[in-house]
């Protein structure tokens, strides 16, 4: 055998080798038929619409989180008005995007708008308030509002993503959805009850340390209000929890309270460093949730709670206060939140927790959900369609091509077992569209090397040799073969960037499919009729 052709073919049984190995040779080298079921099955990773599972299209709230950045400006402006000893009426938010400072001092006016310039011009415009004295208004500016609503889709699909991967489910997706800004694309296969999924994902996580500003809760809002002559104490608010207390026989108390407690907290969930769950050692039935700050949080936390010891502190989640433990003493970077939280319940908090908070609350627009046995039928049609297709071709290219054909159809299979392997490689996951997409790798296939063998008849009837006709054949068809796989790879592209789940799988198996095939079709099936015409001088000539 010819030196080159020799390793050609030991070449191309290295890729089949290769791809073989790596759709049933892991993730354990098999020892048993049953093991390399299982390894094939581990390794073609299945999509929604193959193996059932969830769909859920969600909404992100993102103008909580530019309310949000308003009343934090308050709250500092405030803040830094007091410090310089500015003096004004009232401060306060208009809207989601709109501060007003009523009646800032007439000689204090330079002062204020240098203020306000110098710290927050970057972000907000300032503007004389129309109808008032010495009035002025602050706006959010519009790059502004659109880095906020940039920076709250990010983390809300980063805080989603490690959710659900925490969770343990498989190969789940989670995208944007299509151009819409603010919606986000869950799809979860193989997760036929979202119940568990989806309260994580909505869980706000919104940790927060505040200072109990009352002695003692209140039964209602009205007797908190009632308490303080109807007008609650400047930066205080109201917030619902459990209450604490015990009955006269040492019962503990049922029902709701509320809490007067400081507006801005101490501490956040921005500031965990981590959190975990453990049994609570003051009631074993029940689970707790610890956990630590960071070095930072720390620093602020320690002289906090020596300077209000005997005093209670607030552990809101979500704006409910899930208990206020009395402050016995110096704390710096250790806490637990208490609560009638079971080992599951308890668990999925401290994920929340460490996974961090939501920027913004999350609206369910879409719920769908795929059943097993739906998804267990598109693999079944999606496997005769691709079986039928196959067989077709093969038998058309073996009647008209004859032992041409036979080359062909190699070349297809090859095709084929190179598509499935770079699949598993890669980890990519095979959705319904995607099996459209191997079936159109068929077709291009087989176009490939009719353009091939035709070349070669023509050459043949020009009236040159065998070995001529080949290589001429091959040489006059690859520009039109790349041209034409160039063009599809490139509209398969725009397919991958612009589309979602299912449409990507389309678009990546067919991506794969023309990079083997030109492997195939050129390659391969060059090296085949190299072999053929090598045999030619023993068995006569060329068939095509």
């Amino acid at each position: 055998m010819n030196p080159n052709l020799k390793w050609k073919a030991i070449f191309i049984l290295a890729v089949i080798l290769l791809c073989i190995y790596g759709l049933i040779g892991l993730p354990t080298f098999p020892t048993s038929i049953t093991q390399m079921k299982e390894n094939f099955r581990q390794r073609i990773k299945l999509g929604l619409d193959l193996q059932g599972g969830t769909h859920l299209v969600l909404q992100v709230q993102v103008q909580e989180a530019i309310a949000q950045e308003t009343d934090q400006m308050v709250d500092r402006l405030t803040k830094q008005l007091r410090d310089k000893n500015i003096h004004y009426d009232e401060i306060r938010r208009i809207d989601d995007s709109h501060i007003l400072v009523r009646n800032v001092d007439s000689t204090q006016v330079s002062a204020f708008r240098d203020l306000v310039q110098q710290q927050y011009g970057a972000l907000w415009d300032s503007a004389p308030a129309a109808g008032e004295l010495s009035g002025y208004i602050l706006t959010l500016k519009p790059s502004a509002v659109a880095q906020i609503q940039e920076n709250t889709m990010a983390q809300s699909l980063e805080t989603i993503d490690r959710r659900i991967n925490a969770l343990g489910l498989t190969e789940p997706t989670i995208q944007r959805r299509g151009r819409n800004d603010n919606e986000i694309l869950v799809q979860l296969p193989g997760e036929g009850d979202p119940s568990r999924a989806k309260g994580v994902i909505q869980a706000g996580g919104q940790l927060e340390l505040r200072l109990v500003e009352a002695p003692r809760p209140y039964a209602s809002q009205t007797e908190a209000l009632a308490a303080h002559n109807g007008v609650l104490p400047p930066g205080t608010e109201l917030l619902p929890g459990r209450n604490e207390g015990r009955t006269s026989s040492g019962a503990p108390e049922t029902g709701e309270v509320w809490y007067l407690v400081s507006r801005a907290p101490i501490v956040t969930g921005r500031d965990l460093k981590n959190a975990s769950e453990s049994r609570n050692t003051n009631n074993p039935g029940q689970w707790q949730v610890n956990f630590t700050l960071s070095s930072e949080a720390a620093r602020r936390f320690g002289p906090f709670t020596e300077a209000n010891k005997d005093k209670q502190l607030a552990i809101v989640l979500d704006h409910k206060v899930y208990s206020a433990p009395v402050i016995n003493g110096r704390i710096d970077d250790n806490g637990m939140i208490e609560g009638n939280f079971g080992q599951e319940s308890a668990h999925d908090l401290a994920l929340v927790l460490r996974a961090g908070a939501l920027p913004a609350s999350i609206k369910y627009l879409e719920e769908r959900t795929v059943g097993p046995s739906l998804g267990a039928d598109s693999i079944r049609h999606g496997i005769q369609a691709s079986v039928l297709s196959l067989v077709v071709v093969m038998l058309f290219m073996l009647f008209y091509y004859r032992l041409s054909g036979a080359n062909a159809v190699v070349a297809l299979l090859l095709n084929l077992l190179i598509l499935l392997a770079a699949l598993a490689y890669f980890g990519a996951v095979l959705t319904l569209p995607g099996i459209a997409g191997v079936i159109l790798t068929i077709g291009m296939g087989v176009d490939s090397n009719v353009l091939v063998f035709e070349r070669i008849r023509e050459e043949l009837r020009n009236g040159k040799s065998p070995a001529s006709a080949v290589q001429a054949g091959f040489d006059k068809a690859f520009l039109t073969i790349i041209d034409t796989h160039v063009t599809t790879v490139v509209s398969a592209f725009f397919l991958f960037l612009f589309g979602t789940g299912p449409i990507r799988g389309f678009a990546i198996s067919l991506t794969i499919g023309l990079i083997a095939n030109v492997f195939t079709a050129i390659y391969v099936s060059k090296t085949i009729f190299q072999y053929h015409l090598a045999k030619m001088d023993r068995e006569g000539g060329l068939s095509i």
